[in-house]
């Protein structure tokens, strides 16, 4: 963690803009302190671009990844890839999506893809979507000239083994990734080997790249939005197709509400569809999702590692599930272990402290949304607790709770929202789960291309959203307040 104590001197303001969240080489968040500085981050505007010396590793390409590019090829248009699978996939993809030429080059172990500018943002696109990335640390140990450990394979072994107590199965059912993406393509791989050329379904509003994942790796994604009544959707669309499998995240992200397993997961399993689910605002500690998903995608990044600076994903193979033996061959005969052990180091230490922070993530989390809820200034709040309660109580552990991400839309929001967020005394940047605050605009960040689509799917664009750290609850509510009131 920095120097910093990032609970207390939070990095909020203006002059900020663009430092590392926090202050390491191998941080996952930077700096956004105001709306317009959002705006010309998805503007790409230079006064922006300029001062970022790092961001979110799948969408930033952070300098030590960008100085190995170079070490392989000495063409601009270069990512590096932890295997030769990875990259041979990604060349594939650049020829398919953009017609470019697109090779492998490797050295020391690692694998670049070379293409031409034309075909760069497909390269891009690919690195986004499958969270197949080399992380910082690992191009750090190129630099340093240090072979990978020995002990490498006991530390992943552990952390395997770590992640299994979480989720109640057998070390074996559990294959680690760089990034969570990464297990959602592995998941996705596996779903699309047993059911080649069908689609899936996305119940709910998704983040992101989970979605675009599915349309641009998969065989073509149906998105099923609205959660109220989203049963009847897939009882309709199973009478009329057949699909490959069914995503969703318990809660979704942002607005926090869940699809119905109760009465989705017998019809796919009677259609033998299986589901992925998506726990990483949840976590494993507050929700037990074994009884109805077939596959669980999780980050790690997130509550689990709690320091917003290292990355890691984990695929977990449900052993309740009557397709467990075959989709975990599937996974296993596609996986490979890609994880950087430093990275799994650094996740297996902050895994052991994570139920007792996640308690206290629950217990802020409640506390603040319940007096957001109640502040005069305030026009909606978005938590788990009560949106389609009854969903969520039914997947919700005897003593879980509704974690720490909390949405919320300010009264006259389009002239209010960017002068409250603007005087947020919290970190400010994408991510969540870290063990300090953290606060974004969260419809401008993700679909600032698509505001209409977005805005039609029920996200404003003046959303705000909130994922609550370890601070004084009383004092962030102080801080919180302060900024409401001077709007």
């Amino acid at each position: 963690m920095s120097a910093r104590d990032l609970c207390r001197q939070p990095v909020w303001q203006a002059a900020e803009l663009g430092r590392p969240i926090p202050d390491s080489p191998h941080a996952v968040s930077m700096a956004l302190p105001r709306w317009q500085d959002v705006v010309g981050y998805e503007e790409k505007r230079p006064e922006t671009m300029a001062r970022l010396s790092s961001g979110y590793p799948r969408f930033v390409i952070h300098p030590l990844v960008q100085a190995l590019s170079r070490e392989l090829a000495r063409e601009p248009a270069c990512l590096p890839f932890p295997s030769r699978r990875a990259a041979e996939e990604a060349a594939a993809f650049v020829v398919r999506h953009s017609g470019e030429p697109a090779e492998v080059r490797a050295r020391g172990g690692l694998h670049g893809v070379v293409t031409t500018e034309a075909g760069l943002a497909d390269l891009r696109s690919f690195w986004q979507h499958t969270g197949l990335i080399v992380s910082t640390r690992q191009a750090e140990a190129f630099f340093g000239g240090s072979p990978p450990d020995p002990d490498g394979r006991e530390v992943l072994k552990a952390l395997r083994r770590r992640v299994a107590e979480f989720y109640d199965c057998a070390e074996d059912d559990v294959l680690l990734a760089p990034t969570g993406m990464a297990a959602h393509y592995a998941a996705l791989r596996a779903i699309n080997a047993r059911s080649p050329g069908l689609p899936t379904a996305q119940l709910g509003f998704p983040y992101v790249d989970t979605f675009k994942l599915q349309e641009k790796l998969g065989f073509g994604g149906i998105l099923l939005h609205q959660l109220a009544g989203i049963e009847a959707e897939v009882a309709t669309l199973l009478r009329h197709r057949a699909l490959g499998g069914c995503f969703c995240e318990i809660p979704g992200n942002p607005l926090l509400g869940s699809a119905d397993l109760r009465k989705i997961t017998p019809l796919l399993r009677a259609h033998a569809t299986p589901l992925v689910a998506d726990d990483v605002v949840a976590t494993p500690l507050n929700v037990d999702l074994s009884g109805h998903a077939d596959l669980i995608a999780t980050s790690l990044t997130k509550f689990i590692a709690g320091t917003g600076d290292v990355m890691g994903g984990a695929l977990v193979c449900n052993p309740r599930s009557p397709y467990h033996a075959e989709l975990k061959a599937h996974a296993l005969a596609r996986h490979e272990e890609l994880l950087w052990q430093g990275d799994a180091e650094v996740l297996l230490a902050q895994a052991a402290g994570f139920p007792e922070r996640m308690r206290q993530h629950n217990r802020s989390g409640l506390l603040l949304a319940e007096r957001l809820r109640a502040h005069p200034r305030v026009e909606r709040v978005w938590y788990p607790k009560w949106e389609f309660s009854e969903v969520y109580e039914a997947v919700r552990r005897p003593q879980g709770g509704w974690s720490a991400l909390i949405t919320f839309l300010p009264r006259q929001a389009e002239s209010r929202a960017p002068g409250i967020f603007d005087r947020l005394e919290v970190c400010k940047g994408p991510s969540l789960g870290t063990v300090f605050t953290l606060a974004c605009p969260f419809t401008l960040l993700a679909h600032y291309t698509e505001l209409a689509w977005a805005e039609s799917c029920g996200l404003s664009r003046h959303l705000i959203r909130l994922s609550i750290g370890l601070e004084d609850p009383e004092d962030l509510w102080r801080r919180l307040d302060a900024a409401l009131q001077s709007a």
